[in-house]
């Protein structure tokens, strides 16, 4: 007796499937997700040699924020980035919030300020 092993194919259509679910999942992931963070600022330009945005970043998430960073970009009249500066704002607890100043240089027409949370993680936050 001979017996005649075959192997099985998986069906035509099955990675074009697989393949929309994996799109769908990142689109998903990164078009839908809430942000986590609002800020409110205010920004000084009395001094022509630098301009000074102080602000409060807010965590609204349901978890600890560590390591945020928060960037202000100054940007010209048709929305190009001439300017920008970092301040390290550290782990900000859920539902809290922490103050920062940045710095961000001068000597370029400036139309408006752009603030925003330019990194961060999840974590929990160390009570000191």
């Amino acid at each position: 007796m001979v017996v005649a092993m075959t192997r099985l194919r998986p069906p035509c259509w099955l990675p074009a499937v697989l393949l929309f679910i994996i799109a769908s999942a990142v689109g998903v992931a990164y078009g839908q997700a809430p942000a986590p963070f609002h800020l409110n600022h205010t920004v000084d330009r009395s001094n022509q040699a630098q301009a000074t945005v102080k602000g409060r970043v807010f965590n609204d998430a349901r978890s600890d924020a560590i390591d945020v960073y928060v960037t202000a970009e100054a940007l010209d009249s048709a929305g190009k980035v001439v300017a920008s500066g970092v301040s390290y704002v550290g782990a900000i607890a859920s539902g809290s919030s922490a103050g920062f100043v940045i710095k961000v240089p001068g000597g370029h027409p400036v139309a408006t300020f752009r603030v925003l949370v330019t990194s961060f993680r999840f974590g929990f936050a160390s009570q000191s």
